[in-house]
């Protein structure tokens, strides 16, 4: 249906010309722009700024306004440093405020359609990341008849500086704000979806690497349940970054840099926002994200999803060939040559108690290589836990498919292959943006991969199932058979692909 024969428009515009593009939340009126068949909404706030007293403290609702909002401009990202990686995945955030609790839609209409509703939760390693990169544009989806919506959370200091066990009373529920602002914008969603042309009672959540734990994790959280109905996982799982006691060893050293203590907390919501950023320079980066907390979050969130609490919720999980590639190819440590002695620190540094048992299990005391790392850290972090929550999840009965994506990319002389988050263009089928050639190479047969992953997507949000008329048979996952898709120039389903290297890293893993 073209956007200027919506009912909505008829209805409520009265041939004004906005073309569908008033929607009524339940905060107030947003107006947003059409851009060829396609409506989009950006920048609508669904919290209010989390800034002076709201600073470390759970989301709070939007305050509602009279007249019509436009949201024609997406809004800022939370405030965050630079990541040379973050640049090169084309998601590193100009505009940056501690005011940053906005989302975006993308829908063919303002109307009174309930069409299927895609969730996007962005990655980063919690530290990095906005719900505005050029790849994240949802008007391919919209097209289709999905309507998607894609949000900024609060990342590092701001959303998971653990303070729920150093202060008062007051600051109780200060943990993990990053996360529960994620479920803030899913109650919006359930709350004025309808408005944009979705069904709040289809709604489907996914992400990529931080924000494939995201999802995860929120298929484990109590205040999440009911706010969707399928998820997809990207190159992560559910897991708690960060122990309490990690976390509130984090929390002392940050007070005792900025001069203050657990007994005048209240002045952290006065403290100008640079200090803070600045004072975390002491860290290590990435330290800070999801606190396995008990509350929020379990503290062990995957062995709570192996015993079934979402096995009703059907998901596709899946993982990349070559998913270290991008991290070692970005960490100075691996620039000219190393030798084997000083990849063994490196390994014995990442593995640390596991790292007896990754020698013996999976490298059986070999020569140790940088590709013999990268292999390992990608099935340490991203393949292994993948394949253990596939498995939970199919034990418990629930409907779960496997992928593997394959497909290498050209750019950079094809030195990153599959790497992290390479699939992600692929998935939302921007590869046609001419910036995405530095991350895809320009290869023709991409887009025959994009068409085949963006369509399968888009079929299991419509109907919880990937499969998809005319193109190979998808079976769901399970223990026995472990039917896997992989997706490259010529995909198909591959039985326990790899499976020595899984049946390495279960030994492995038993010693967890």
């Amino acid at each position: 249906m073209r956007a200027q024969d919506c009912p909505f428009h008829r209805r409520r515009n009265g041939g004004s010309g906005m073309s569908g593009t008033l929607a009524r939340t339940q905060f107030g009126l947003v107006e947003g722009l059409r851009e060829g068949d396609v409506c989009v909404w950006r920048g609508i706030p669904y919290a209010a700024p989390p800034i002076n007293s709201r600073r470390f403290h759970p989301p709070q609702n939007p305050e509602s306004w009279t007249g019509v909002r436009e949201t024609k401009e997406f809004g800022p990202a939370s405030l965050q440093s630079k990541s040379p990686s973050m640049e090169f995945l084309l998601d590193s955030p100009v505009s940056q405020a501690e005011d940053c609790l906005y989302l975006n839609v993308w829908s063919p209409c303002a109307d009174s359609h309930r069409r299927p509703v895609m969730v996007w939760i962005h990655g980063g390693s919690f530290n990095y990341g906005s719900g505005s990169s050029c790849m994240y544009d949802g008007r391919f989806f919209a097209e289709q008849g999905v309507v998607v919506v894609t949000i900024n959370y609060r990342v590092g200091v701001f959303g998971f500086l653990y303070l729920g066990e150093v202060g008062d009373e007051d600051y109780r529920d200060s943990v993990n704000c990053g996360l529960l602002d994620q479920v803030a914008a899913l109650k919006w969603v359930n709350g004025n979806i309808d408005a944009f042309g979705g069904d709040p009672d289809n709604v489907t959540i996914f992400g990529e690497s931080a924000g494939a734990v995201s999802v995860g994790n929120l298929l484990s959280m109590a205040s999440a349940k009911g706010l969707f109905h399928k998820a997809i996982l990207q190159s992560g799982t559910a897991r708690a970054n960060v122990t309490r006691e990690t976390a509130n060893e984090l929390t002392r050293k940050l007070l005792d840099e900025l001069q203050l203590n657990t007994g005048n907390l209240s002045k952290l919501e006065h403290l100008p926002a640079e200090t803070i950023m600045n004072a975390i320079g002491i860290f290590p980066r990435r330290v800070f994200g999801p606190v396995g907390d008990g509350v929020v979050m379990p503290e062990r969130p995957d062995l709570v999803l192996a015993e079934g609490v979402a096995s009703n919720i059907p998901v596709i999980v899946g993982t990349n060939l070559d998913e270290s590639r991008l991290f070692t190819n970005f960490d100075p440590v691996w620039k000219g040559q190393t030798d084997e002695q000083n990849v063994k620190k490196i390994l014995e540094s990442s593995f640390q108690s596991l790292w007896e048992a990754v020698y013996q299990s999976v490298m059986q005391n070999g020569e140790l290589t940088r590709k013999n790392y990268e292999d390992a850290m990608t099935h340490y972090v991203f393949t292994y836990p993948a394949i253990f929550f596939g498995e939970s999840q199919a034990r418990n009965g629930g409907q779960v498919w496997m992928y593997r994506f394959d497909y290498e990319s050209t750019a950079l002389d094809g030195s990153p292959r599959a790497y992290h988050a390479l699939e992600i263009p692929f998935v939302w089928n921007t590869i046609r943006n001419p910036e995405t050639e530095r991350m895809t190479g320009s290869d023709a047969n991409r887009f025959i991969v994009a068409e085949h992953m963006h369509r399968r997507w888009i079929a299991f949000a419509h109907h919880g199932d990937p499969n998809v008329p005319g193109l190979p048979s998808w079976p769901q996952y399970d223990p026995q058979y472990r039917s896997t898709m992989i997706f490259d120039v010529n995909s198909g389903v591959v039985m326990d692909p790899d499976c020595q290297k899984r049946l390495s890293w279960e030994q492995v893993f038993r010693h967890r």
